[in-house]
């Protein structure tokens, strides 16, 4: 049988083949490479990728979900880890940022800058409705100042308010009469700081709560051994301590008869409320004292405005930055200017305003009634002679006009609490000296 023989046509045509099905494979290819390159920018083979979350076989499966999820749990940990410790960081840095505002001092446009973060703004509403700010904020408590004296506190204080009285064996007297007439008016919440350890057994035998000091060479040889101004300037270093523990502070010189429970006739509206040195009204709370000057002929009168000092034998002082200044501003001149009297420089620091060369201290104050707290001027000069105000029953009564201190506190006692009517009758308006 003969074979068959192909020619060179039939070699054409199957080259030709050949080289269609190459072309034709090469489109298909570009063509498929265009759409996945389309649709799958990132690649087949990416997280995101619907192949890659296609499901493989059991074993696939296991082994790239292990490795996938013990990488991912540990990146998160690691995240979690450095978040924390960048939350630490801005709370300890934001705690620093509220603690240099507290303690920032006052100076230009201070006050509006506080108000801007303290308070929020409001309009002004209708005219006779509108009231500013009266009372600053109080100071966050720290007890790392004085844990001692945190934990006494905290057993004695009402409110977080107490009575505080220094006294050394100099005043032990009038120390007696100041404690006994506390306990008789049934007042629970008062201290004694102790300057001397005589003082200190003396009111622990009389069940009157005390506290001394640790030493402190600078306040101890003022304390032991100086006199009434000496000791009434130490006052103002030592309450800053209460103050920083977060307790108001009601200071008490010891020449004090309690009638009544103080606290129970306070506003609370200010930095600080203080008895005045004022005899009557005009003096107390102010009046406006005219001038004379006749060689200024159509401008003689010049007005003035006085007001009689606040004592700083007894004040009600609240745990403000503006009250702490204030300690601080007068414990400051007192040791620099040694022959300075503690309450005059309270009264400048108080009331003085700033003037260029001087930032004056912003601080709310008011001044107690002077016939429930009383001095004894008025005491011994109007009341006791006039028949409706020997009736009213202060609050207090502060023999601080007087030298004869004790003798006029055991008549105050005997008048107001003995009721002998004549008790106050042998003395003086003034003294012999």
């Amino acid at each position: 049988m003969a074979g068959r023989r192909d020619g060179p046509l039939m070699k054409d045509k199957d080259k030709d083949k050949v080289r269609s099905r190459i072309v034709f494979a090469i489109v298909i290819g570009v063509t498929l490479g265009c759409v996945f390159a389309f649709l799958y920018p990132h690649g087949l083979f990416t997280a995101d990728s619907p192949i890659q979350n296609r499901r493989f076989g059991k074993s696939d499966l296991k082994v790239g979900s292990s490795c996938e999820s013990s990488e991912r749990i540990s990146m998160l940990k690691s995240d979690i880890t450095s978040l924390s410790e960048k939350n630490a960081e801005l709370n300890k840095q934001l705690k620093d940022l509220r603690e240099k505002l507290r303690l920032a001092e006052q100076g230009k446009d201070q006050a509006q800058k506080q108000f801007m973060v303290l308070g929020e703004k409001y309009k002004a509403g209708p005219f006779g409705t509108v009231k500013g700010l009266r009372t600053n904020p109080t100071v966050v408590p720290d007890e790392s100042v004085n844990p001692r004296l945190a934990k006494i506190l905290e057993e004695i204080a009402i409110q977080k308010e107490v009575i505080v009285a220094l006294a050394n064996s100099n005043v032990q007297s009038m120390l007696e009469v100041w404690f006994t007439s506390i306990k008789k008016a049934g007042i629970p919440n008062y201290l004694v700081v102790a300057l001397d350890d005589h003082i200190e057994n003396l009111c622990k035998s009389n069940g009157v709560p005390v506290y001394k000091r640790d030493p402190d060479q600078g306040i101890d040889s003022i304390a032991k051994t100086g006199g009434n101004h000496a000791v009434s300037g130490l006052k103002f270093r030592i309450l800053r301590e209460f103050l920083q523990l977060g307790y108001s502070v009601l200071l008490s010189d010891v020449d004090i008869v309690y009638l009544q429970n103080p606290f129970d006739y306070l506003s609370r509206d200010s930095d600080v409320e203080s008895m005045s040195d004022g005899h009557n009204n005009m003096t107390a709370y102010g009046y406006n004292d005219v001038f004379d000057e006749p060689a200024m002929g159509w401008a003689r009168y010049a007005h003035t405005m006085r007001i009689w000092v606040y004592n700083s034998g007894f004040f009600y002082i609240r745990p403000t930055l503006a009250s702490i200044e204030l300690l601080d501003r007068v414990a400051g001149r007192l040791s620099r200017e040694p022959k300075s009297w503690d309450q005059a420089v309270f009264n400048e620091e108080l009331f003085y305003p700033s003037h260029p060369g001087y930032d004056g201290l912003h601080a709310a104050k008011r001044t107690l009634d002077i016939y429930l707290f009383m001095n004894s001027k008025v005491l011994f000069k109007t009341v006791r002679k006039d028949a409706r105000l020997k009736k009213l029953k202060p609050v207090i009564v502060h023999v601080n006009y007087h030298p004869d201190k004790l003798p006029r506190m055991k008549a105050v006692v005997e008048f107001y609490v003995n009721g002998k009517q004549d008790a106050l009758e042998p003395f003086p308006e003034g003294s012999d000296w």
